[in-house]
């Protein structure tokens, strides 16, 4: 048996910082990711309303995602991982984006098994759906419920936005080398140990 991975891709596999130069170039900005303190951006942006800045995010969606760095390390350990685990990209972004999306990964050259943009942050049915065993994330209510309703482990990757409490099966991890180690612990010896 393969285990399968739940990837989010924004602020995941993406850095978390891949809005902030074109937030602070469209608005006049300085922000930094210690700024931004909530998953809403606007929280950090008091002067524009909501619905301003989503009708500019929708608009420049493409460009951004187009340029959105890798998060440090996330390339190599995805790759050395695609052998032994099935990589499943698993993303809250819209059919609209979808070229972009598979021209970044082919771009950066990074393994995937499956890519599915659900166009919402409601993941759990999709995680469901594909029976993934461990989930990766960066949006806190996002991380929680899943790791609740499907009872299975899910890697928050910290952030100043995602600093809320945590059940036991919400696993807090600051960057993509602490991630790859608790993988190699968890799934590793579960492996060995049940023959597979």
């Amino acid at each position: 048996m393969r285990y399968r991975f739940g990837i989010d891709i924004d602020g995941t596999v993406t850095s978390p910082t891949s809005l902030i130069p074109h937030i602070n170039e469209k608005f006049n900005s300085e922000l930094t990711l210690d700024d931004i303190k909530e998953y809403d951006l606007t929280a950090a942006l008091p002067h524009l309303t909501q619905s301003e800045f989503y009708s500019w995010f929708r608009d420049s969606e493409p460009r951004i995602y187009a340029a959105s760095p890798v998060s440090e390390n996330a390339k190599k350990i995805l790759n050395n991982w695609k052998d032994q685990y099935e990589l499943y990209y698993i993303s809250a972004r819209g059919d609209n984006v979808r070229d972009v999306t598979f021209d970044w990964f082919a771009e950066h050259a990074i393994a995937y098994d499956h890519i599915e943009l659900i166009g919402s942050h409601k993941k759990i049915e999709t995680a469901k759906r594909h029976n993934v065993h461990l989930f990766f994330e960066d949006k806190h209510d996002n991380a929680v419920e899943i790791a609740e309703e499907l009872d299975i482990p899910v890697l928050l990757f910290d952030t100043p936005y995602n600093r809320q409490p945590i059940p036991n099966k919400v696993i807090r991890v600051y960057d993509w080398l602490e991630a790859n180690e608790w993988v190699k612990n968890e799934f590793s010896i579960q492996k060995t140990l049940s023959g597979k």
